[in-house]
């Protein structure tokens, strides 16, 4: 049998040995699956050794954002631009060996930046201590994808975070694999599949170990995706790209970097200038999706002033909890004005979705 790590070799050359087309599809799946589990089990024998030198950052503010790039592209500069943080800059490989974090303040919101030491080829597999950047990126809200203008292309870089099970720009599928304690595997899809056959799913549903299980696929997906429901430990992470040094940039270099990333919401940027950075702001505040809330105390006119940030989608419970843990504990009922309520003064629960520019009164037992 081998170690683990000789099991996942021998299913990686049966792989790079099969020719890929629709009938070998299914045959790739499973290899795969054996794979996603294995890789799972090393993960799990290595860190019951003791957990590895990660970087502890402290949560601050009202979403974190992730510095993510090759090194010397300038993250360090673009750091100390947003948040005016102190971070070590030097035009050389691997100047940032921690990760530094800094607060940005932009309408109101308080960010997190955590600018991180470059993500180098294997990094997804320890090299150049990538494995604590890539557990720090996976904690994030946004990734800032930070390229150079010089050198667009960042394969390399995307490779490496997908590999560490981050999906950039991708929502979760819409898959349910619910155990049972007999009747094998019964594949349940609610709409026609293009991308990949009930077989397949079966097949690689028990590769990775499942024995009795229904799998209800409520969307089309592939065998990439499947994977992801398998493993289960992927991260959905919004991205965006700032394009850094286009003051110095020749005639259709900066041109060429836009078109080569056209998938992402791509920033010209200066981070030695200062040239874009509001806009990059602006950018990230847009990508978070955040939220304006106002305050009205009992018997007072609201807090028009000073608002209270919240991530779109967030309930009158979660904005209890952003003001103190009383507030959820005593809570009797709130009223809103503004956008959500279906009339001024609406009394609503703690499961009401607040909107932007909401006014709301929180109504405690006393």
């Amino acid at each position: 049998m081998g170690t683990i790590e000789d099991q996942i070799k021998e299913l990686e050359n049966e792989i790079s040995k099969t020719k890929y087309n629709k009938a070998t599809e299914g045959h790739i799946g499973k290899l795969k699956a054996k794979i996603a589990r294995l890789t799972m089990e090393e993960e799990k024998r290595r860190s019951s050794k003791g957990p590895t030198k990660g970087f502890y950052v402290k949560k601050a503010g009202n979403a974190t954002v992730a510095l993510v790039g090759f090194p010397s592209v300038g993250k360090s500069t673009l750091l100390n631009q947003l948040t005016g943080a102190k971070s070590e800059v030097g035009a050389y490989h691997f100047t940032t060996l921690d990760v530094v974090p800094g607060i940005m303040e932009y309408n109101h919101a308080k960010i997190q930046i955590l600018d991180m030491p470059g993500l180098i080829k294997d990094a997804s597999r320890g090299k150049g201590r990538g494995r604590e950047v890539i557990a720090a990126a996976r904690s994030a809200d946004v990734i800032l994808l930070v390229c150079d203008v010089f050198n667009p292309k960042m394969d390399v870089l995307f490779r490496e975070l997908y590999n560490a099970g981050i999906r950039l720009n991708q929502k979760k599928p819409d898959v349910v694999i619910t155990g049972s304690d007999h009747g094998g595997i019964l594949v349940k899809p609610t709409l026609k599949l293009t991308k990949i056959d009930v077989e397949t799913i079966k097949d690689m549903t028990a590769a990775y170990g499942h024995v009795n299980a229904t799998v209800v696929v409520r969307e089309d997906i592939d065998v990439e995706q499947m994977l992801d429901v398998l493993a289960g430990n992927r991260v959905y992470i919004k991205a965006i790209m700032a394009i850094n040094k286009v003051d110095l940039a020749k005639p259709g270099e900066l041109e060429a970097a836009l078109d080569l990333h056209k998938d992402y919401r791509c920033i010209p940027i200066s981070a030695a200038t200062g040239y874009g950075i509001k806009d990059l702001q602006q950018g990230l505040y847009d990508t978070i999706d955040m939220i304006r809330i106002f305050l009205k105390p009992q018997g007072q006119e609201a807090d028009l002033d000073i608002p209270l940030i919240v991530k779109r989608g967030n309930t009158v419970g979660d904005v209890c909890e952003l003001i103190h843990r009383d507030f959820k504990n005593n809570f009797r009922y709130a009223m809103i004005w503004g956008k959500s309520a279906k009339f001024p003064g609406q009394t609503v629960g703690m499961e009401h979705v607040v909107a932007d520019e909401d006014i709301v009164c929180i109504i405690v037992k006393r």
